[in-house]
């Protein structure tokens, strides 16, 4: 069994209930900056930290930059995450008991660095619930009630 292919599974159920909850905002209300951001840059900002580390810089992946702006809505968005969904699960099977390797990553400003595989899996995965709850919040600023998108199920 693929340990973390199941956890992603998760991942994906956590995704799905903050997605209903931003189909109940409206267009304006998704894409509306509150501090520099909005909850559709977020979206978008997630999808692409996964295509750069996982797809890019881990599978040798030539993929573009998600740009938020030429996202129109959230059915929009659920399309990137169907990709990216696919990315991460090739990565995951690709990757499958040897979360040890190692990947040498050069950033733009021309500093060099080695992540093992597990490393990039949880810093990407960390990172959307980090900004999870950023958008959870904006939600909130806007007058949305958020549902709760942890992992407690009743």
């Amino acid at each position: 069994m693929n340990l973390l292919l199941e956890q992603y599974q998760w991942v994906k159920k956590t995704r799905e209930i903050l997605f209903k909850y931003c189909e109940t905002m409206s267009f304006e209300d998704y894409k509306v900056e509150i501090d520099g951001d909005s909850i559709c840059s977020l979206h978008a900002h997630v999808a692409d930290c996964y295509h750069v580390w996982l797809g890019n810089r881990a599978m040798g992946k030539s993929l573009p930059s998600i740009d938020g702006a030429s996202i129109q809505d959230v059915k929009e968005m659920r399309k990137v995450y169907t990709e990216t969904d696919r990315l991460v699960e090739q990565f995951l099977t690709e990757f499958n008991e040897n979360w040890d390797k190692e990947i040498p990553v050069i950033f733009r400003n021309g500093d060099k660095a080695t992540f093992t595989t597990l490393w990039l899996y949880t810093h990407t995965v960390t990172h959307e619930f980090h900004h999870k709850g950023q958008i959870v919040k904006l939600g909130r600023r806007l007058g949305y009630i958020p549902p709760d998108t942890d992992l407690i199920e009743k």
